[in-house]
């Protein structure tokens, strides 16, 4: 469960962590953005543990929570909502293979797989994800040893460029412009604070792994423990490959990198040899999360079908207890997002930013829950500072993350109505309740408003 968390959670941002960090900000806002978001996730993941210990009997995980503490309605936004983000984490992962693959073989007359976003890369892309599909419909224990061996093997990079990096680290080249003066004047330390926050959700995003899975866990006291393990070490790998790389290469150079960044700094230190390290560590760890995250994607819509917020179909098994229809909806859509890749040149810095903002309401949602638990429980100690500390941490990431990018998300989450109306009529009960017909009508409209920004900001996204 712990090799989940971590291989859900270490994909392909942490090789682009240097140029993402440095293009928005300066060493001492990165410093105080991990500790911001350092300081969130140990709060969320407190919060995973208290309601996995407290809410046993809730097996669906981060929706399951939301369904729990706010009703039917808001559990299957919940679940819709991070669905979404993990499908498009998926595409995102296979954009960024066949990126890697252009980095290492494509040359200025030939180009091959570009990044990631060409009718080859979109075919070969298109393959491996039902190589994978065909993996995972095994069964989740099969998948599950086999991320454990691509985890281990991704880590080998990392340990080595943070060794060479931290060899390497010059301390007059980390302090140069410490707090962002070639920003200017329009981007302050806390514009460059709030820049950092999608990037370092976006890493993140992964560690209620262990949680969506937990209803298959031999005991219920190891998904609260691989959960706080998990997030421990990716939180230290992320913070010394960002801050070792900004001491390696100036910020304002190191914004200027082609993506993943960290290649091109350790061929900085040690050469061409460098971007080959980088380069097979990627595919591995992109594979081995794309596996990953192909578990989590396809819990979401067979959890929810159990509970009642998705149609009936969707919680089918085969033998090898893989959840077929989910697996298929899920990887479905992936294809499709592959084809609207292609024909609308989407990258993977514009799929990062999506799939983020989609795993924001479910996150809040669980401090929430929290807060909510220990005011019913009257419990003033841990459970309350925790929930609170949550909730403000969920906060604080729909106001960071911008307007803009939070009313085009409900356009995201408009279509999941069909499948929850359709859920509703099948188990022969109301559709809404009144608050949740003031919620929707609020839900629809905000997208309406999305719509406009659409037409007016075409090229916000």
């Amino acid at each position: 469960m712990t090799a989940i968390v971590i291989g859900s959670m270490i994909g392909a941002g942490v090789f682009s962590l240097p140029q993402n960090m440095a293009a928005v900000a300066s060493p001492a806002a990165v410093m105080i953005g991990w500790a911001i978001t350092g300081l969130g996730m140990i709060f969320l993941a407190l919060s995973f543990q208290y309601l996995s210990q407290m809410k046993p009997n809730i097996t669906s995980g981060v929706f399951g929570y939301a369904q729990s503490g706010f009703g039917d309605f808001i559990g299957f936004c919940s679940a819709w909502g991070y669905w979404l983000s993990a499908t498009l984490a998926n595409v995102s992962y296979l954009v960024i293979v066949f990126s890697t693959l252009g980095m290492l073989f494509d040359s200025p007359d030939n180009i091959i797989f570009g990044v990631g976003n060409t009718a080859t890369s979109v075919i070969c892309a298109s393959l491996l994800l039902w190589l994978v599909h065909a993996l995972v419909s095994r069964g989740v224990q099969t998948a599950a040893t086999i991320n454990l061996i691509t985890t281990i093997a991704k880590l080998i990079p990392l340990f080595l460029f943070i060794l060479f990096a931290f060899i390497a680290f010059k301390w007059d080249t980390f302090v140069f412009d410490f707090s962002g003066l070639h920003f200017g004047e329009e981007h302050n330390l806390l514009d460059q604070i709030k820049g950092t926050m999608l990037v370092t959700v976006w890493v993140f995003i992964g560690i209620e792994g262990a949680v969506v899975v937990s209803s298959r866990a031999k005991h219920r006291k190891d998904i609260g423990r691989a959960t706080i393990l998990g997030l421990l070490i990716a939180l230290t790998i992320y913070v010394l490959v960002t801050l070792l790389a900004m001491g390696v290469v100036k910020p304002q150079e190191l914004a200027q990198y082609q993506n993943p960044s960290m290649a091109t700094v350790l061929s900085h230190i040690i050469g061409p040899w460098g971007q080959l390290i980088i380069g097979i560590g990627l595919l591995v760890s992109v594979c081995g999360a794309f596996l990953s995250w192909t578990v989590l994607a396809s819990e979401a819509p067979f959890l929810a079908a159990k509970e009642g917020m998705f149609p009936k179909r969707y919680a089918a098994q085969n033998s090898a207890g893989s959840p077929t229809k989910a697996l298929f909806l899920t990887n479905a859509s992936v294809q499709v997002a592959l084809i609207f890749v292609t024909f609308f040149g989407g990258t993977y810095d514009s799929l990062l930013i999506i799939a983020s903002e989609m795993i924001l309401v479910p996150y809040f949602l669980v401090g929430a829950f929290t807060l909510k638990l220990a005011f019913e429980n009257k419990n003033r100690g841990k459970l309350l500072f925790v929930g609170i500390s949550a909730t403000i941490y969920g906060i604080w990431l729909l106001y960071a993350s911008g307007l803009n990018y939070l009313l085009l998300s409900s356009l995201l989450y408009l279509p999941g109505l069909y499948f929850y109306v359709k859920a509703k009529k099948e188990n022969q009960v109301n559709i809404f309740t009144d608050k949740e017909k003031v919620i929707a009508g609020l839900l629809t409209i905000t997208a309406l408003s999305a719509v406009g920004i659409l037409l007016n900001e075409p090229n916000i996204m």
